[in-house]
């Protein structure tokens, strides 16, 4: 990665405002730059309801117009199901919460669709993430976080591996959301006021326990407390997440007190929930199983036992964290202070100061959370 050579660029358009400047910066730059906007759905609204697809991909192309550089489609809907949507629907059905934005963004945006731009000839491929990538003394490519720390979205890049961010480039990263925005309304780019995008990558509005609902078949079952007693029925596990607080389906008790999801017992298809005080220590934990434990930063690669910083999930703070690591399957995360409600298949990810250096999976392990007292 050079700073200073003019190179051809792919950029990523998603018809938001954030890859639009990144398109218009890159080609203020003098790099050559085009614009691609990629296709995750056929007949989207059958599914999804009021999909936002048509109207983002009009929305890229109008920039690209705007800016006067070439814009192209491509259609990855069946890799798309296959490698992203389908890994989340096994998930929730085995009882895990994955994360399907950073899968996306791993297998789609940085995997097939950077593939396509080396085969294309491009040199690099540009995305709108806030984070910011650095070359340090031994020319090694480094991720750090947004100069927006409320934007920042290297968490969500934290399973990226070193040849990927290598051919990454990231033109919003340095700025603040609001001079991203005045830089659009400079330029009259046409979604200067558009509104960011909210939720999972490719549900639009529609709930995940309705989108799920198209491809698990509901299995209800009892809702009951820490001590086995019936509270309610569930319409399928799958539904709902440790910590849930909404949408349960049972009532507050006469002192208003509102239950909350402790866990699940999958061998008797058990929802099991119990009132939100902090005492319950089947929510809270600081020591946690790992899986699939990755580092960007070769420094980490050999080391079995390291405190860094950990984002528990997107928007956590950064907290310090001790991890045990066996194997590159397998290790043990204890976290300084207890975290509530982590739950297996998300992202824990590992940063030194603001620099993202690997990242790993919750797992239900012998460290999981029903073992362990805070």
């Amino acid at each position: 990665m050079s700073q200073n050579r003019k190179e051809k660029i792919l950029v990523a358009m998603s018809g938001g405002v954030d890859s639009a400047v990144s398109a218009m910066l890159l080609e203020r730059d003098g790099h050559a730059v085009e614009g691609v906007y990629v296709r995750t759905w056929e007949h989207e609204d059958d599914l999804l309801g009021e999909c936002p697809g048509a109207k983002d991909l009009r929305d890229a192309e109008e920039v690209c117009n705007q800016l006067k550089i070439p814009f192209r489609v491509v259609n990855y809907s069946n890799f798309y199901r296959r490698e992203v949507v389908q890994p989340m629907v096994d998930g929730y059905a085995d009882g895990i919460t994955p994360n399907p934005d950073i899968l996306c963004n791993k297998q789609m945006k940085f995997g097939i669709l950077m593939n396509y731009a080396k085969e294309e000839g491009f040199d690099a491929l540009a995305t709108g993430h806030y984070c910011i990538q650095k070359l340090n003394e031994s020319n090694r490519v480094e991720l750090w976080e947004g100069r927006d720390k409320n934007k920042d979205q290297s968490y969500f890049l934290a399973r990226l591996s070193i040849e990927q961010l290598k051919f990454a480039r990231f033109p919003v990263g340095s700025f603040q959301k609001s001079k991203i925005r005045k830089l659009a309304q400079s330029a009259n780019l046409p979604v200067a006021e558009k509104k960011d995008s909210q939720g999972i990558c490719f549900l639009g509005k529609v709930k995940v326990p309705d989108f799920l609902s198209h491809y698990i078949k509901e299995n209800p079952g009892d809702i009951v407390n820490q001590s086995g007693d019936k509270v309610g029925e569930h319409l399928g596990l799958h539904r709902y997440t440790l910590g849930q607080r909404k949408g349960i389906g049972v009532p507050s008790n006469t002192d208003n007190q509102n239950y909350v999801v402790t866990g699940k017992d999958e061998s008797t298809n058990q929802l099991i929930v119990a009132f939100d005080q902090p005492h319950e220590s089947t929510l809270w934990a600081k020591r946690f199983g790992l899986i699939e434990i990755t580092f960007i930063d070769p420094r980490f690669n050999h080391l079995e036992n390291i405190e860094l910083l950990g984002k528990a999930r997107y928007r956590d703070p950064s907290t310090p964290i001790r991890l045990t690591i066996q194997s590159r399957q397998s290790g043990m995360v204890e976290f300084d202070s207890p975290q509530r409600a982590l739950t297996p298949g998300q992202i824990l990810a590992f940063y030194e100061g603001e620099q993202l250096v690997g990242s790993a999976i919750y797992s239900l392990s012998k460290f999981g959370r029903a073992a362990l007292s805070t």
